[in-house]
């Protein structure tokens, strides 16, 4: 690896490395928070005598508000910076949190689970702040690093709370173990309020010029971003109906009706106010200097719709796939057979980064797209013939390869419009959880084996989105060891 590509995790004195490994706690620390339910809900299940039904409505409640959440955060994140939407955001969602373990009643815990879908937004506000700080050519690994690490989060609160509740004893031991998480979260969003900067010493922090929509450059990106807007609301959508009569059963049809009714007023003015924002600039005639292509955040958001999409929907139906599958194969056994899938991220998600740093970033995001394509191909041939072993190494070789594309996408959103990243990685991230519902919704009509094809199947498709990506190119601002700053040219 050439130096320039080198990032030492060691070098603690080294002011951008500190923000790293600061960043990609808190990362660790908002996904704790926001899937700390999914291990203790046998518990939760006993003391609050749910139905099955309730417990997937809590599970989708869970994911419900974080595509409109990566939206609005990512806007946040531009206009006033990392340092504070993140203490914000770590202090609000434990006391969510707190409040969650106290619940009384189903319903309390219902609205509570909802309230913390808003946690899932904390990836992109790290995707700014770590784009602030590292330099175009190890941008790459570091945005994987902090992604790779931060998403572990969710498999330490499936390894550690059941034993902390355990601990704690008593039928409250899961009570305290969620407040537990709750009150770590709120502390370290004091201190990374006073530990962190949104920038390094001599950059300046850029912001756009009006919030509320993403600035585009053409007519035609401005009609593509129009477009790119739908799938999240049919999303939505989809997940209202999921609570529905004819899902779970937790809404009413009329309310259902009112929900998708007020999605299309929130359309219709989202629209109008990109529209506002974009009007003058495009009828006046955009500088070429503040030019970028749109095209590039549509096809990075496609990207992440099949790589953490897919993630999303695997690990909520693998472990129920092993057990079905094979015979003689425990509930205990296959969850740790299927726990594999996410402990990849630890090292994949860097390696995605770091080859489109050293590599270049189409190439590697194509290469990645098409490995997770062939893996999900060979995951739908997998039966109860197999040698177990070697199903979980295909599924270990999978998960490396849509890990790795994870990285790879964000590896390339901070450098299209710095001072736009916010919102860049708010819309991508939310077609992150596009994917997942769309594959979920995929999964209850189809058979597993149909299900992975599916996958394979859109990834293919998303390869030859892929192969369009102009890579970015353009002067950004980078700051030097001297403090002073330099105009550099990416591409």
């Amino acid at each position: 690896m050439s130096n320039e590509h080198k990032i030492n995790l060691f070098a603690l004195s080294d002011p951008k490395i500190k923000t790293l490994h600061i960043t990609w706690f808190a990362f660790f620390l908002t996904f704790m928070v926001w899937f700390n339910h999914a291990p203790l809900l046998v518990f939760m299940k006993e003391a609050f005598d749910m139905s099955t039904q309730q417990v997937k409505a809590l599970m989708i409640l869970n994911v419900a508000l974080t595509i409109p959440a990566r939206i609005v955060v990512g806007m946040l994140v531009d206009k006033i910076g990392p340092r504070k939407v993140y203490s914000s955001l770590l202090v609000a969602s434990g006391a969510i949190c707190i409040a969650f373990s106290l619940a009384d009643t189903y319903e309390q815990l219902a609205l509570l689970r909802f309230l913390m879908g808003f946690v899932g937004a904390g990836f992109v506000i790290g995707i700014r702040m770590v784009g602030e700080w590292f330099p175009h050519k190890s941008v790459g690994v570091a945005e994987g690093i902090y992604g790779g690490w931060g998403n572990f989060g969710s498999a330490a609160s499936a390894m550690l709370l059941p034993t902390l509740a355990l601990l704690y004893g008593g039928e409250d031991g899961w009570r305290y173990a969620l407040a537990t998480t709750g009150v770590v979260a709120a502390f370290y969003g004091v201190f990374y309020y006073f530990a962190a900067r949104n920038t390094p010493k001599g950059s300046t922090y850029f912001k756009p010029k009006k919030v509320g929509g993403i600035e585009v450059t053409s007519w035609g990106d401005f009609y593509l971003l129009l477009l790119m807007n739908i799938p999240m609301y049919i999303a939505l959508a989809v997940l209202a109906w999921k609570l529905s009569p004819s899902g779970v059963n937790l809404l009413s049809a009329s309310a259902v009706q009112l929900i998708w009714l007020g999605l299309t007023v929130l359309f219709v003015y989202q629209s109008y106010s990109i529209w506002n924002i974009n009007k003058d600039p495009l009828t006046h005639g955009v500088p070429q200097l503040d030019k970028y292509k749109f095209k590039q955040v549509a096809i990075l958001n496609w990207s992440y719709f099949v790589t953490f999409g897919s993630e999303l929907a695997v690990v909520s139906m693998l472990p129920l796939f092993f057990l079905e599958t094979f015979e003689g194969l425990s509930a205990v056994k296959a969850g740790l057979l299927a726990s594999g899938f996410a402990f990849m991220n630890l090292v994949a998600r860097p390696t995605g980064g770091w080859f489109s740093d050293k590599y270049g970033r189409r190439k590697s995001l194509m290469v990645f797209i098409g490995g997770l394509a062939v893996g999900y191909f060979i995951l739908g041939q997998v039966n109860g013939t197999w040698w177990i072993p070697l199903a979980v190494v295909a599924t270990m070789c999978c998960s490396f390869f849509v890990q790795a594309g994870e990285g790879a996408v964000f590896a390339i959103v901070p450098l299209i419009k710095r001072r736009m990243t916010g919102q860049i990685a708010g819309m991508t991230g939310a077609y992150g959880n596009v994917g997942a519902v769309t594959y979920l919704t995929v999964l209850s009509f189809v058979d597993y084996s149909t299900f992975f094809i599916v996958i394979g199947a859109s990834a293919v498709i998303v390869f030859f989105i892929a192969a369009r990506l102009e890579e970015p190119k353009g002067n950004i601002s980078e700051v030097l060891p001297d403090g002073t700053v330099q105009m550099i040219e990416v591409g």
